[in-house]
């Protein structure tokens, strides 16, 4: 809060608007409803007059702030060990996201997404999370880090210059979501030994903040937070999300069709989202539309939106 301090001196009625306190930022233990927050961020970089306000937010980002999941982070024997740690840990401690890690041949792709496509515009929110992820590699492994590439799910701004001199690296718009990629073999060096007793005792304190938040999400729910994060960089398949979730294609069928659904509308209904989407937005084409929903060309899109209307 002290950045935006600097730049406005309106902090407290702008997180006012929105029902926040300052402490509630301030705290990483407090509950702040996703929807308030992402719409906070957009209204803080229009009253900063910042389109980079969120990239430049995360750069000024440490550990700390996401208490023991950033310690973990910070403990972790290599940056693969550090991002499979935050995977398996801020979802359930960060409602309404999804994230991962994902191997692709020599690359690593940490992927992270708002689950809800109408929570919207979220840009900021989005690069402030990439800078952030990117600040804390560089902070508690090495100053000079850089990912391969950076992938953003919204069009490109008028000015990028300002993420790519921030990330160090190519920075994609109308991407299906937002990525870094990595090169594995040097996510995977070692930089330190982990301290097992004081990591064990940080799991244990995460796994009980878990439980107290009474989160318990639902088989639909955890799959469609794998097809956001894997939309455009993994096939996805009965098989593959099935084994993600640690179950056997038959038992996720089952699961799914006890809530009612399955894989194939899942996933019709996610592309369907961010391409309806991406269509309303002012300058948008078809073709960034069909990137954005994993499709291969504006074509595919246009006989998908046809099978849409027609199931409708």
């Amino acid at each position: 809060m002290h950045f935006l301090d600097k730049i406005t001196g309106k902090t407290d009625l702008l997180l006012a608007s929105h029902g926040l306190l300052r402490s509630q930022l301030q705290d990483p233990y407090a509950v702040v409803p996703m929807a308030r927050y992402v719409a906070f961020f957009e209204d803080a970089a229009l009253l900063a007059r910042d389109q980079s306000f969120g990239m430049r937010l995360g750069a000024t980002f440490k550990a700390a702030d996401i208490g023991p999941i950033g310690m973990l982070f910070s403990l972790s024997a290599s940056i693969h060990h550090a991002f499979q740690r935050l995977s398996k840990y801020v979802n359930g401690i960060q409602s309404a996201t999804a994230s991962g890690l994902m191997e692709e041949g020599a690359h690593l792709v940490w992927a992270y997404d708002l689950v809800d496509p109408d929570m919207w515009p979220r840009r900021q929110e989005s690069e402030f999370t990439l800078a952030a992820s990117c600040q804390l590699v560089r902070s508690c492994f090495s100053r000079s880090w850089k990912p391969l590439e950076v992938h953003f799910e919204h069009a490109a701004p008028r000015d990028p210059a300002p993420l790519e001199r921030f990330f160090r690296a190519p920075v994609l718009f109308d991407q299906p979501g937002n990525r870094l990629i990595m090169d594995k073999q040097e996510a995977e060096k070692l930089h330190r030994l982990e301290d097992m007793a004081l990591i064990g005792v940080l799991e244990r304190h995460v796994a009980d903040l878990l439980r107290d938040s009474g989160q318990a999400e639902s088989v639909t729910a955890k799959v469609q937070a794998l097809i956001a994060i894997s939309l455009g960089h993994k096939s996805i398949t009965l098989s593959s999300i099935a084994a993600d979730m640690k179950l056997s294609p038959r038992t996720l069928q089952r699961k799914l069709d006890e809530e009612g659904t399955n894989l194939r509308t899942l996933l019709q209904e996610h592309r369907q989202a961010i391409a309806e989407l991406h269509l309303s937005q002012a300058g948008s084409s078809h073709k960034r539309a069909a990137q954005s929903a994993g499709y291969s060309d504006a074509t595919s899109l246009w006989r998908a939106r046809r099978r849409w209307r027609q199931s409708q």
